[in-house]
């Protein structure tokens, strides 16, 4: 019978529940969208390239590994692994090939080097890596035209690249790899047999002797690629590789385990996929809690009169909880599936968005499976079930004859609970802000950042009453200045605070987290940018847009007349256990004439003397317990263990990283051991390093601060991926507000026919429909401000230790611009059509 009576209900109010349908389909299509980059980031598929023609590939272990051993009251112990991937490739040691050549069914072994080679005459599209002549058979490439490489001046490239440039065998080609830009001559081109051309790298051949040159890897190798004899198991010959490999680290790789091994980017963007995926998915999920609760809630007090009379007409409370729970779960069933079918495409532009922008590589394939659609609605039938039973508790609860009072005349104050529930989120969101203020990191205190938002966003959604009753008392003196429609809209907004409340918490959260999105990368770039140009002693930046500045052009600036010192920076991540911190390797020598870290502790001398040496950051000693003459133990990019000694401790983290290492030791194990940039003291001229580096022609000579405002942009262009990612939860927000208006203006049909019957006319109607909502926009405003500026100052606090975030007028105001046309235009639609109908039959027939 409830079915029946839901069902019915739910047909003959479309537009009542038209708005709860909405919001429920955008968080169905947003939670879907999130699970699948999710998935996508846990199961997607690296598809393999060079490695193609080898079933078998063993590589070096990617991870840092660290066993700790707990020991139990009773005498027992227990062991407890952990491994974190390291950002540059583990290098293999050559001699690994010698245990498995000997197994049967190893029909060839194939070293392979990967490393550096990028073309600087033509342009490049993706990445490009030198190879030896000798691994090509583990694609396998064959030679299209030409021949193999016979001296170390010779190259053959794959056919792609040589159509797509237009180069043909006999040509130039000038290729930057780890050393100084070469001229090579072109002897050949190759192509992948019985496959097309790479599609996700360019790949460069070169003699074995010049390969391994360059790879400046002695007795490593990248990879093995494993042949097997015909007839032969794979899996069989697999599990006879890992026997013989058996007390090293090496791993084995078949299938589609290939594809991480050759790409290790895409291997590391699962991990950030996962992470991305899942702070949006989360944030999504809090947020449209938020809003269909919300909707709902605002949905069952416009039908607060019809629960009311069935109260009245013995109806019991059980049973108004039924209907409401029925009605919510047709609604929340049909949203939960329309919503899920649009998260699949709204997935599939997300991922071809990220890869546009660089933030995954283009192979990480997207995993379409079911299980994020049917997640997305079976949270969406539960929330909404969940949201109608809070919404309509107290309808349900309360006696038939004060359900009919209250379904005339609001309530005095909101329930006792609420207003309870309300004051413990405010608590806890104060309680979050304080433990913001207190993060260092940034991967912990973002997640933290928008938690507060959504935690104290929340906080003004319960006790939005109250809010809004103390905001009316101070705005009605100011809006009697307006007329007869501020008067009206005054004794509106505190006769139905709690319609009000409604409207006003997701305004109060778009603009709460717009503002939070908007500013947070901006206060920690500023305050990167500020430690980075204040420790800057250098009169000369040299920079690059190709893969970075071999150390010959910093030698060449060194001898340059008028030059003092040049000091090459390359930039990578290392680990301390299994913490990672980042680390810049710089030459030692001149050092306190380019650079100033601001030292607090130890001395800069010290570490430019000693190659053995490490300055550390304040935020690292602290954290680590270092000193001046601590020993440091740490993994290096690619997971080589080293130990140095503090001499130095730094207040200019932010700006230079949390270790500072010597270059050498850094440059040898990363996969580009080019300097990011180079720091050039003295007073030599602009013209006369440019001269110097005539032979470098795509090094730029640039002033500190010219400099600083290429970081500033390559900071936006990174915050962009940001920016994306939360935009579509500030989207889902926005339509939430227009959602809210819309249904908040179109069911006051009656009250607008009423006020044209007593004599106010349509124009004064729509005068005073813009005031209410105006002055919607100036609380909202302002709550979400003081939601805003209370979580970046508590995360500039931590950050940068400044309370003082960074806050652009112009971006602030166009915000809270925005947010007027979105109020001002969903109160005005709807109220024009409200106001069609003729006020007399509108009266007659809501009798």
């Amino acid at each position: 019978m409830m079915l029946r009576y839901a069902l019915r209900t739910i047909r003959d109010r479309k537009s009542g529940f038209l708005g709860a349908l909405l919001a429920l389909m955008c968080a169905a299509a947003l939670i879907t969208a999130c699970g699948t980059l999710l998935e996508t980031g846990l199961r997607g598929r690296i598809a393999t390239e060079r490695y193609a023609g080898a079933p078998l590939v063993v590589s070096a272990d990617q991870n840092v590994h660290r066993t700790t051993v707990k020991h139990k009251g009773n005498g027992e112990t227990k062991a407890k692994h952990k491994a974190k991937p390291v950002v540059e490739r583990a290098w293999l040691p050559a001699a690994t090939a010698d245990r498995i050549r000997p197994l049967e069914g190893v029909r060839k072994v194939i070293p392979e080097l990967t490393f550096l080679a990028e073309p600087v005459t033509e342009p490049v599209d993706r990445p490009s890596y030198g190879h030896s002549w000798a691994s090509a058979s583990i694609t396998p490439f064959t030679l299209t035209t030409g021949r193999a490489p016979a001296t170390a001046d010779d190259i053959v490239i794959d056919r792609g690249f040589a159509e797509r440039v237009g180069l043909k065998p006999g040509d130039r080609l000038t290729v930057q790899s780890t050393g100084a830009p070469r001229s090579y001559r072109i002897s050949g081109i190759a192509a992948p047999a019985g496959r097309g051309e790479l599609q996700q790298q360019t790949s460069l051949f070169f003699l074995a002797a010049e390969a391994e040159r360059l790879a400046a890897r002695p007795g490593q190798v990248t990879a093995l690629g494993v042949l097997p004899a015909p007839g032969t198991d794979p899996t069989e010959l697999k599990r006879r590789v890992e026997r013989a490999l058996k007390g090293t680290t090496a791993q084995v790789a078949t299938g589609d385990d290939r594809g991480p091994v050759e790409f290790l980017d895409a291997a590391g963007a699962r991990t950030k996929l996962v992470s991305m995926g899942g702070a949006m998915g989360g944030t999504s999920l809090l947020v449209a809690i938020l809003v269909v609760v919300g909707t709902f809630a605002l949905s069952i007090q416009q039908r607060h009169r019809e629960l009311a009379l069935l109260r009245a007409i013995a109806a019991t409370s059980r049973q108004i909880r039924r209907l409401l729970g029925r009605e919510a779960l047709i609604v929340g069933a049909v949203a939960g599936v329309l919503g899920s079918l649009a998260g699949l495409p709204l997935a599939t532009w997300l991922h071809s968005r990220f890869i546009d922008m660089g933030a995954i590589p283009a192979n990480l394939e997207r995993t379409a499976g079911i299980f994020p659609a049917f997640a997305a609605v079976a949270v969406t039938i539960l929330g909404a079930w969940a949201a109608a039973r809070i919404s309509g508790r107290r309808i349900a609860r309360i006696r038939p004859a004060e359900a009919m009072a209250e379904s005339a005349v609001e309530r005095d104050r909101p329930a006792r609970g609420r207003i309870a529930a309300g004051l413990v989120l405010l608590a806890g969101g104060g309680v979050l802000v304080a433990v913001l203020s207190g993060l260092h990191v940034e991967a912990a205190s973002t997640p933290v950042t928008f938690l507060a938002v959504v935690v104290l966003a929340t906080a003004v959604s319960l006790l939005g009453p109250l809010l809004i009753r103390m905001a009316s008392a101070l705005l009605a003196g100011p809006l009697r200045l307006a007329g007869f429609g501020g008067t009206l809209a005054t004794a509106n907004i505190r006769g139905n605070s709690t319609r009000m409340a409604a409207v006003v918490t997701p305004l109060t959260l778009l603009i709460g987290m717009t503002c939070t999105v908007l500013f947070v990368q901006p206060t920690l770039g500023s305050a990167v940018r500020n430690q980075a140009r204040e420790g800057t002693r250098a009169t000369w930046v040299l920079a690059t847009q190709g893969p970075g500045i071999p150390s010959v052009a910093a030698e060449t600036v060194r001898t340059t007349e008028g030059v003092t010192a040049a000091t090459e920076i390359v930039r990578t991540t290392v680990r301390v256990g299994l913490d990672k911190y980042r680390a810049q390797g710089v030459t030692q020598a001149g050092l306190s004439r380019t650079w100033d870290p601001e030292v607090t502790g130890g001395s800069l001398a010290d570490f430019a003397a000693d190659p053995g040496t490490a300055a550390v950051s304040e935020l690292a000693a602290e954290r680590l317990g270092l000193h001046p003459g601590s020993t440091l133990k740490l993994h290096l990019g690619d997971g080589t263990p080293a130990t140095l000694t503090v001499a130095a401790v730094y207040a200019r983290g932010l700006g230079f990283g949390d270790l500072t290492l010597p270059h050498d030791l850094v440059a040898r194990h990363m996969d580009n051991p080019l300097a990011a940039t180079v720091l050039v003291a003295g007073d030599s001229d602009r013209g006369r390093l440019a001269a110097a580096l005539k032979k470098f022609p795509s090094i730029a000579v640039l002033a500190p601060a010219t400099a600083d405002r290429l970081q500033a942009d390559r900071q936006q262009e990174n915050a962009e991926v940001n920016y994306l990612a939360m935009g579509l939860i500030l989207a889902f927000t926005a339509i939430a507000v227009v959602n809210t208006l819309a249904m908040s203006v179109s069911e006051r049909i009656k009250e607008f026919a009423m006020l044209r019957l007593a004599g106010a006319t349509r124009r004064q109607v729509l005068r005073m429909l813009r005031i209410e909502a105006l002055s919607i926009l100036l609380i909202a405003a302002v709550l979400g401000t003081g939601i805003a500026l209370a979580v970046l100052t508590a995360f500039s606090i931590g950050m940068t230790g400044s309370a003082a975030p960074t806050v652009m007028p112009v971006v602030y105001a166009t915000v809270v611009g925005a947010a007027a046309l979105l109020v001002l235009v969903a109160s005005a639609l709807p109220g024009r059509v409200a106001l069609k109908a003729r006020p007399v039959e509108v009266a007659a027939s809501q009798r």
